[in-house]
């Protein structure tokens, strides 16, 4: 063996030491700040959680939350975002699911299912910020526009830079393809991308 990939192989070892005990690190954080963790749980750098009084966030068994650019496919701008900033609000994220650096906002509910994939810079909602109040324009600076639900059901797979509206479902084995917007319930096992996304064709 080289020195060159001595030096190499040691240093990939220290970086993958020191990134598990910063993952447990922010782990015990997130606990502690009322969040409830599974098993296996891992964070590769800090998410951004914001949980108010009456708030709820599961992550249940095996979820990974990347917050992390380096080693990233494709160039991620901001660390992961959950907020369940109202009482009753409720963050659900299931078994084996990966979120790379996007934003989960719920003021009611936001659940995404079992082994799905959220690609990095993407928006999932449940409210909207700011009613359109277009007889009163001036509304919409001091209120908070409705909200309603939203399931993404198990194995779905959201590319990267897409918003997910309020009360919406998308289902089991879909793809939403990059720079979508979903605004209206998808069917299960489709392809699906645009604005508003639309079908685009059944998978098999």
């Amino acid at each position: 063996m080289s020195e060159y990939s001595f030096v190499e192989r040691t240093s990939a070892f220290l970086r993958r030491r020191a990134d598990q005990a910063l993952s447990s690190a922010y782990r015990l954080e997130l606990v502690r700040r009322g969040v409830q963790c599974g098993a296996g749980v891992t964070l590769a750098g800090r998410p951004n959680v914001e949980l108010g009084r009456g708030g709820e966030i599961h992550l249940e068994d095996g979820v990974t939350l990347n917050s992390r650019n380096r080693g990233y496919h494709i160039n991620m701008h901001s660390a992961v975002k959950l907020m369940a900033d109202r009482h009753g609000a409720r963050i659900f994220i299931g078994k084996g699911t990966r979120v790379h650096g996007s934003c989960i906002h719920a003021t009611r509910s936001v659940r995404i299912g079992e082994r799905c994939l959220v690609a990095a810079n993407c928006h999932i909602m449940d409210c909207d910020g700011h009613p359109l109040s277009l007889a009163a324009p001036e509304r919409r600076m001091t209120e908070v526009g409705p909200s309603a639900p939203v399931d993404i059901q198990d194995d779905v797979w959201i590319c990267a830079n897409t918003f997910v509206l309020s009360g919406v479902t998308i289902g089991a084995g879909t793809v939403v393809a990059a720079n979508s917007v979903v605004s209206r319930n998808l069917p299960p096992r489709v392809l699906a991308g645009g604005v508003p996304a639309v079908v685009l064709k059944r998978l098999a």
